[in-house]
C-alpha cells in the first residue's frame, strides 16, 4: 500500500447463487480525497461497499487497511429516530455517563465541534423530526464522523434532497478531505460526481471498467458510456403523428410540494410515453397524481375527462389501470386464485351495481384474459405457485380485465425473464393500438427505447426534456438524465473538494 492509502481491494469476488454480484473488483482509496463509485442498478456497487464495510464476506480477493482504519457509513435510508432528540441520535449507543447516568454536557462538547464543522446550527434538545431533511441527513453525517472514521462512504447522500440543500455538501466534503479522510461518494448524480470527486470508479456487470479515473480526464457522457457498455442500441422509434388524438392524460404547471415543480404534458390516445428520471427525480410522482394517489399542490390535472383523481379508486372509475412495480405488495393476493385476483378490480374495487355475474362467467372471463396473455396457469391456480412472470401476467389480466382507457405502468417488467419481457411489450402494444394511453416508468432504459413514442426526462423535480426519434437510445436518455447545469463538464467549481 501506498503511504497514503487508506484502504486497497483487490480482485474482489462475492455471489448470490449462481449470480455473480462481483466479479474481480478492485478499488483504491487515498486519505485526503474524494473518490466517486457509480454504475447502474445491479453494477455491483452496493456489494461492494458492504464488503468494504465490513457487512459482508467476500468470497475471494482481498481488502487492507492502514492499520486501525474505523470505517462509518451514511446510507440514503435514514436511520435515525424522528421522535428522539438531536443529542440522542448522535450518540445512540454507549453515550458518555458519569456515575452512571447519562453526560449529557460530555455529549454536548463532543457533538458541537463536529456540528460547527458541518454548518449544522441546531438545538441539540431539538427532536430530530423537526429538523428539515437536509439537516436530518448532516446529523447522520455527524453521527457518523463521532466515531472518528479514517473512511467514510456516503451511499446516495443526497437522493432525498432539493438542489439548494446539495450546495451545502460542498464545503462539508473539503472540510473532511482537508481532515485527511477518505471519503466514497457513491451517486446516481454525476453531476454531483464531477463536482465532488477527485478520481471516479466506473463498476459494470460486477467489474470495474474505469479504476480510479482522474476526474478531470473524463465528462458525463462518457461516464455514461463506460456505465452502458457496448450493448447495442434499439433502432430508433419512428415518431408517429398522434395529434388528432384526444389526450385523456392532461397536467399543466403541477406541483407537489418538495416533489414535483411546474409540470406540464399530456398523453394522447393510442400513444405510449415514458419517465425516465434518478432516484428522487419526480417521474414516479407523476405517475402517483395520474393515478390519484398524490394531491398536487398547484396547477390541472384531467385525467380520463373527470379532472383530478382524489383517490386510486376514483382513478380507476376515470378509466386508469395501475400496474405496480412490486406486484406481490400492491397488484396481488398471492394466497387467491387466478380467476379471483383478475377479476377483484373490475367488480370489487369498482363498486358497479347491477347484478355481479357468476363465478362460472368470471372463470370464463378470466380464461379469455390468460390466453389472450398467454399465461403458464390455469384459473384455478393459486398465484403462488406461479412463476414470477406469470405473476406478472395476472396483474396485467387484473387491470385489463377494466377495459382500461389509461394504462399507467410502474417497471411492469422488473424480475423477469427475456421471455416474459417480450411478452409483457407486446401487450403494451396492443392496448395503445386499442386506442388506450399508456405511460410508463422503467429502470431499464433499453425498454424505454422499445416501447415509447416519446420520453419525458425529469431532473430535480422538473421536466427537463423530451428524447423522441433518433435520439430515443439507452445513452440519449441516459446522458438527458444527467444532463443539468454543469452537468457535461470536467471541471471543478471553486467550492468542489476536487478542484484543488
Amino acid at each position: 500500500m501506498a503511504h497514503d492509502d487508506i484502504l486497497v481491494a483487490d480482485e474482489l469476488v462475492k455471489s448470490y447463487g449462481g449470480v455473480r454480484a462481483l466479479d474481480g473488483a478492485s478499488i483504491r482509496l487515498r486519505g485526503g480525497e474524494v473518490h466517486a463509485l457509480v454504475g447502474e442498478n445491479g453494477a455491483g456497487k452496493s456489494t461492494l461497499v458492504r464488503i468494504l464495510s465490513g457487512m459482508l464476506t467476500a468470497d475471494g480477493g482481498t481488502v487492507r487497511s492502514a492499520g486501525d482504519t474505523r470505517i462509518a457509513v451514511v446510507s440514503q435510508e435514514l436511520s435515525l429516530f424522528p421522535d428522539l432528540t438531536v443529542r440522542e441520535n448522535l450518540f445512540p449507543q454507549h453515550p458518555p455517563r458519569r456515575l452512571g447516568l447519562l453526560d449529557r454536557s460530555a455529549m454536548d462538547r463532543a457533538a458541537r465541534p463536529v456540528l460547527a464543522e458541518l454548518g449544522l446550527d441546531v438545538d441539540l434538545r431539538t427532536e430530530l423530526g423537526e429538523l428539515p431533511l437536509a439537516e436530518q441527513q448532516l446529523t447522520e453525517i455527524a453521527r457518523a464522523l463521532l466515531r472518528r472514521p479514517k473512511l467514510l462512504i456516503l451511499d446516495e447522500p443526497t437522493s432525498a434532497l432539493p438542489a439548494a440543500a446539495v450546495d451545502r455538501l460542498a464545503p462539508v466534503l473539503r472540510a473532511l478531505t482537508d481532515r485527511g479522510i477518505a471519503v466514497l461518494y457513491v451517486s446516481h448524480f454525476l453531476d454531483e460526481v464531477m463536482r465532488f470527486a477527485r478520481r471516479v470508479t466506473v463498476l459494470r456487470d460486477g467489474r470495474v471498467v474505469l479504476a480510479g479515473v482522474e476526474r478531470a480526464e473524463v465528462d458525463v457522457p462518457e461516464l455514461v458510456s463506460a456505465m452502458l457498455g457496448g450493448r447495442p442500441e434499439q433502432p430508433p422509434r419512428r415518431v408517429r403523428s398522434l395529434a388528432d388524438r384526444p389526450p385523456p392524460v392532461v397536467l399543466s404547471r403541477v406541483s407537489v410540494d418538495g416533489r414535483l415543480t411546474d409540470v406540464t404534458f399530456t398523453v394522447r390516445a393510442g400513444e405510449v410515453v415514458g419517465v425516465a428520471g434518478l432516484q428522487g427525480a419526480g417521474h414516479l410522482d407523476a405517475l402517483a397524481v395520474v393515478c390519484g394517489r398524490t394531491a398536487i399542490s398547484a396547477g390541472r390535472v384531467d385525467v380520463g375527462g373527470r379532472g383530478l383523481p382524489r383517490s386510486l379508486r376514483g382513478a380507476v372509475r376515470a378509466g386508469v389501470a395501475f400496474v405496480p412495480s412490486d406486484r406481490k405488495r400492491y397488484g396481488l393476493m398471492v394466497d387467491r386464485t387466478v380467476w379471483e385476483n383478475t377479476t377483484a378490480v373490475s367488480w370489487l374495487a369498482l363498486g358497479r351495481g347491477g347484478i355481479a355475474p357468476s363465478r362460472s362467467e368470471l372463470v370464463r372471463r378470466t380464461v379469455d384474459l390468460t390466453e389472450r396473455l398467454r399465461l403458464g396457469g390455469g384459473p384455478y391456480d393459486l398465484v403462488a405457485r406461479l412463476s414470477g412472470g406469470n405473476q406478472q401476467k395476472v396483474v396485467f389480466a387484473k387491470w385489463l380485465a377494466t377495459e382500461p382507457k389509461i394504462v399507467v405502468l410502474d417497471d411492469p417488467t422488473r424480475g423477469v425473464d427475456v421471455g416474459v419481457r417480450a411478452e409483457m411489450h407486446r401487450i403494451v402494444g396492443e392496448s395503445a393500438a386499442g386506442g388506450a394511453a399508456v405511460l410508463i416508468a422503467s429502470t431499464d432504459l433499453a425498454e424505454l427505447t422499445e416501447v415509447c413514442d416519446r420520453v419525458l426526462v425529469f431532473v430535480r423535480g422538473r421536466v427537463t426534456e423530451e428524447v423522441r426519434g433518433e435520439r430515443l437510445t439507452e445513452h440519449g436518455l441516459a446522458v438527458a438524465m444527467q444532463r443539468t447545469n454543469g452537468a457535461g463538464g470536467a471541471g471543478g467549481g471553486a467550492d468542489s473538494p476536487a478542484g484543488r
